[in-house]
């Protein structure tokens, strides 16, 4: 049996213990935060604690890389997503830079590198019609999203911005400006080894929508339910993924009547219910992860 570390404990951990052992895949959590390591201890090379003895692969790089980059050391295994994977999806602009490159349809955008001029941020501001989207670069789960109508909306979020980067947790100074898609359906499309694997619609309840609530974001109430994409549309998420060069991937898209665009990528993505999947999602997974093992 292939054992898999993984370095979440989260929803995603518990959900894919299960079908993964069905599959010959024995996944065990590792601690990668919240802790300290004993990165000169050697005893473990003569006797072993088994913390980190035993494993064949990894799943996802720890999301802390600082941590990640010892609990590396410690693993000594391939990843299914490794630091140049999580890496790439996470800077926002760098992922929606590469995908413009490759004719691959993303949202109007404009990348700042804080701090900037008055004048040059009003120029990034004037080339939309407001209102427009201000993003940090390097968040999740919508932190920090927030929409601008007018010039002194968007100079105050900036602000804002300029004061949270005086205490810089990641270094990165960066934002971004996009353009605000009205009344969207937003789509979360899972890309396993290159091929769509299934998606989900995430819809803010009625209530919500009419209090003029716009951010689709499960963690901030959000609704999930099942689609179908249609064949253009998984062979754009399919592209996306092939263009990052990236095995595992969650590909959000945003779609306007006719038009689909891939707004973000996230290659640790959380795995929801089976159900919200295609039927072989796990075998496709299970076989991503034993090829990995294998080198």
């Amino acid at each position: 049996m292939v054992v898999l570390a993984v370095a979440t404990r989260a929803e995603t951990f518990e959900r894919m213990r299960e079908p993964l052992a069905e599959r010959g895949v024995r996944a065990r959590y590792v601690r990668p935060k919240e802790r300290t390591f004993a990165v000169t201890d050697r005893v473990r090379e003569t006797v072993g604690d088994g913390e980190f003895d035993g494993f064949d692969v990894g799943y996802v790089y720890p999301s802390r890389l600082m941590e990640g980059g010892v609990v590396d050391a410690l693993l000594g295994v391939p990843w299914v997503n490794g630091p140049g994977a999580v890496l790439t999806s996470r800077n926002k602009g760098g992922v929606l830079a590469r995908l413009a490159a490759a004719d691959v349809p993303v949202p109007e955008t404009v990348m700042v590198s804080d701090p900037i001029d008055r004048e040059a941020l009003v120029a990034a501001f004037e080339r939309f019609e407001p209102p427009v989207v201000v993003k940090p670069n390097s968040t999740t789960r919508g932190v920090g999203v927030a929409k601008a109508g007018d010039l002194d909306s968007f100079l105050g979020v900036v602000d804002y911005l300029g004061l949270l980067h005086d205490f810089p947790a990641t270094g990165d100074r960066s934002f971004l400006l996009q353009e605000h898609l009205p009344d969207v359906r937003d789509y979360r499309a899972m890309v396993v080894d290159g091929v769509y694997a299934g998606a989900v619609e995430r819809r803010l309840p009625d209530a919500a929508v009419s209090a003029g609530r716009w951010k689709h974001n499960v963690h901030r109430d959000a609704e999930v339910r099942r689609v179908e994409l249609s064949g253009e549309r998984r062979r754009l998420v399919e592209r996306a993924a092939e263009v990052l060069g990236i095995d595992l991937l969650g590909v959000d898209l945003l779609v306007a009547g006719d038009r689909a665009v891939v707004s973000e990528t996230n290659a640790r993505p959380t795995i929801d219910d089976a159900s919200l999947y295609e039927p072989d999602f796990y075998d496709r997974l299970a076989d991503l992860i034993e090829r990995t093992a294998e080198g």
